[in-house]
């Protein structure tokens, strides 16, 4: 492995981690943050997260390759879409929820940000191919550029949601103030999740393709 790749994939691996903290994010897995009772399972549902997350971008990237496919404005947009709708979704369920001290087993949050961070995964599947196919050179190596990439987003969401988890950890035995942070986090996805889909719809234009 030259020299040249082995930049490239430090790079991969430090956009990776960056791209692990974008808003929409870090909102959607606190909404998982906030259901957990243990800091540990806090932070595995970042790395599920990520594990979701390259699943979706690495398939998409391996297929996109092989078949010299393009992915065309309209659905990049479209499964961008994706995203608002389920911010708008994960927010309501907070206030649907019943506040418990036991919290959400540790297997279900796993797989809810699994889900999660597929989801996100085909939201930002074109941007990602785009910028592998204009990093590397052959198909292995977008293979490997996509996967040390993701292993950066699962370092960087287990440091994120670790830090997320804190308050809602430190506040278990104080169930309305827990309560309270937890439809704060319900609050924040439902504007994040309505304003993603008016930019998406509206200021980009998707809509307009309809």
């Amino acid at each position: 492995m030259d020299a040249s790749l082995v930049s490239i994939l430090v790079i991969g691996f430090l956009l990776g981690i960056k791209h692990a903290i974008e808003p929409d994010h870090v909102i959607a897995v606190s909404t998982i943050a906030s259901k957990t009772r243990s800091l540990w399972k806090s932070s595995l549902a970042g790395v599920y997260w990520g594990i979701g997350h390259t699943t979706t971008l690495f398939l998409v990237g391996m297929l996109v390759f092989i078949f010299n496919a393009t992915i065309t404005d309209e659905w990049a947009m479209s499964l961008e879409m994706l995203v608002g709708f389920m911010l708008v979704f994960l927010g309501i369920r907070t206030f649907l929820t019943k506040a418990v001290n036991k919290g959400v087993k540790g297997n279900r949050s796993y797989i809810q940000s699994g889900i999660i961070g597929f989801v996100h995964g085909l939201a930002g599947s074109a941007a990602m191919v785009l910028l592998t196919m204009s990093t590397v050179e052959t198909l292995w190596q977008g293979a490997i550029y996509i996967l040390v990439f993701g292993v950066g987003t699962c370092v960087g969401m287990l440091g994120f949601t670790t830090i997320l988890g804190i308050p809602f950890v430190a506040t278990k035995k104080q169930l309305k103030l827990n309560h309270r942070l937890t439809q704060l986090t319900g609050v924040l996805s439902i504007g994040f999740g309505f304003y993603y889909i008016y930019r998406i719809g509206v200021t980009d234009g998707l809509f307009s393709f309809l």
